[in-house]
């Protein structure tokens, strides 16, 4: 998910506006930060997310002068969509493998382990370790 909002900064760094090296460099991090803040949250929660290019532009504009901002949420809103898009197709793949959808490992308290292992993999990046060993 995480390569949505490098695009998304990638596209749009050298639109962000600042008085100084310092505030431009600042300002270009605070875009990066909310871009991967949105990114995390629409993967862990989607359903409750309404509008997620809404609302990362409302969090980033302020960085970018008034001419910019139409293009600025065109790029937004067209990452978002792919990232949406990239969800629905991964959130398919995991119904559709059925048993493979949970880590085989167990927690400390004795419990199966919730998380989806790895491509290619049993278990999830936690517990990869165990791979060696099972095999």
């Amino acid at each position: 998910m995480y390569r949505f909002s490098r695009a998304i900064y990638l596209e749009t760094r050298e639109l962000i506006a600042g008085e100084d090296l310092a505030e431009t460099t600042e300002a270009r991090r605070r875009v990066l930060t909310a871009c991967e803040a949105t990114m995390e949250r629409l993967a862990k929660d989607s359903r409750y997310f309404a509008d997620p290019a809404k609302s990362l532009f409302s969090d980033i504009r302020y960085y970018y002068p008034i001419r910019e901002q139409e293009r600025v949420y065109h790029v937004v809103r067209t990452y978002l969509a792919a990232a949406l898009q990239f969800l629905e197709k991964e959130q398919e793949r995991a119904v559709t493998e059925g048993a493979m959808l949970r880590c085989r490992a167990q927690t400390r308290k004795g419990k199966a382990c919730q998380r989806t292992p790895l491509p290619d993999s049993n278990f999830c990046p936690s517990h990869q370790h165990l791979a060696s060993i099972v095999a």
